[in-house]
C-alpha cells in the first residue's frame, strides 16, 4: 500500500512539474495584449467618427483579390473615412480605383517618387487622383528604398494602417512593425 501511495505522489509531482513547464513555454510563444494595446484597440471599435485609414500592400495580387480590395477601400470611403495609399499596381491601384467611385475628396495618395517615375499603367489613374503627392527628391533612389520612406510618410499621417502582403514582403511587413511601434492600429491580411 505504501509502494502505490509513493507512485501515486511521484506521477502527480511530475504530472504537476510537466504543466508548469507547459504554462511556462505557452506565456512565452504566445504574445499576450497589454492593456495599452486592448484599450487602443477598443477605442478605434468605439470610434464613431471618420478615421484616417492608410491601405497598403503588394504589387503582385490576383484579380479577385484586387476587386475584394476595391470593395474594401469603396465601403472605407463612403463610411466617411479618408483613405491613404500609394501609387502601385496591384493593392494600392485597386485602392485607389474604389476610393476614386466613392469620393475622390477623401482620397491621398503619396508616390515614393515623382509621377514621371512611375509606370505608364498607373500615371493615367494618378493623374485623375485630386490629392496627389510627389517625392521628387526621392528619384535617385532604388524603388524599394523610396517606398519605404514613402510608406513610413504615410503611416506618419494615418491611424490605422491595413496591409495586404505576402510573408517575403519585407518591405511592407517592416512598415506594419514601424505602425505598431507608433501605436496604430494595424490589420495584416497575407495573400499565403
Amino acid at each position: 500500500m505504501l509502494n502505490l501511495c509513493h507512485k501515486r505522489e511521484t506521477f502527480a509531482r511530475i504530472a504537476y512539474g510537466h504543466l508548469q513547464s507547459t504554462r511556462e513555454s505557452l506565456s512565452q510563444s504566445i504574445d499576450i495584449p497589454t492593456l495599452d494595446t486592448l484599450a487602443q484597440e477598443l477605442a478605434a471599435i468605439q470610434q464613431t467618427g471618420s478615421k484616417r485609414i492608410a491601405l497598403l500592400g503588394s504589387r503582385h495580387v490576383p484579380i479577385t483579390h484586387q476587386q475584394l480590395i476595391e470593395m474594401m477601400s469603396y465601403a472605407l470611403v463612403l463610411g466617411g473615412n479618408r483613405l491613404m495609399t500609394s501609387g502601385a499596381t496591384g493593392t494600392n491601384a485597386a485602392a485607389i480605383k474604389g476610393a476614386m467611385r466613392a469620393d475622390p475628396n477623401l482620397l491621398t495618395v503619396i508616390l515614393p517618387q515623382s509621377l514621371t517615375k512611375q509606370p505608364r499603367e498607373s500615371k493615367e489613374q494618378l493623374e485623375r487622383v485630386i490629392h496627389l503627392v510627389e517625392n521628387p527628391d526621392n528619384d535617385g533612389l532604388s524603388l524599394g528604398e523610396a517606398s519605404a520612406l514613402c510608406n513610413r510618410e504615410i503611416v506618419s499621417r494615418c491611424q490605422q494602417l491595413i496591409c495586404f502582403a505576402f510573408h517575403d514582403s519585407h518591405t511592407l511587413l517592416q512598415t506594419c512593425e514601424e505602425a505598431e511601434e507608433q501605436r496604430k492600429l494595424v490589420t495584416l491580411f497575407y495573400f499565403d
